[in-house]
């Protein structure tokens, strides 16, 4: 990367671990109209690690997995 290139800004990360099989993870964008941009499906044990940018605003979460982020964690059901 030149030094004339901008960075993208970085927030924070979040872990996410599957519970069980089929549990889908979508990212959401940034701006006027949130519309889903990416998504994955982790089976049971299975673990990602995802980050804000300056696209993904939100992310979502269908299904039984421990989210875990800076401030604490939590079990979607």
């Amino acid at each position: 990367m030149s030094v004339s290139e901008p960075q993208e800004q970085a927030g924070g990360y979040v872990l996410i671990k599957a519970l069980e099989d089929g549990v889908v993870i979508m990212g959401l964008t940034r701006g006027r109209d949130t519309r889903s941009h990416h998504s994955e499906r982790l089976d049971r044990g299975e673990v990602l690690v995802a980050q804000f940018t300056s696209t993904t605003a939100a992310i979502k979460i269908r299904g039984r997995a421990e989210i875990h982020t800076a401030v604490g964690t939590v079990e979607s059901s």
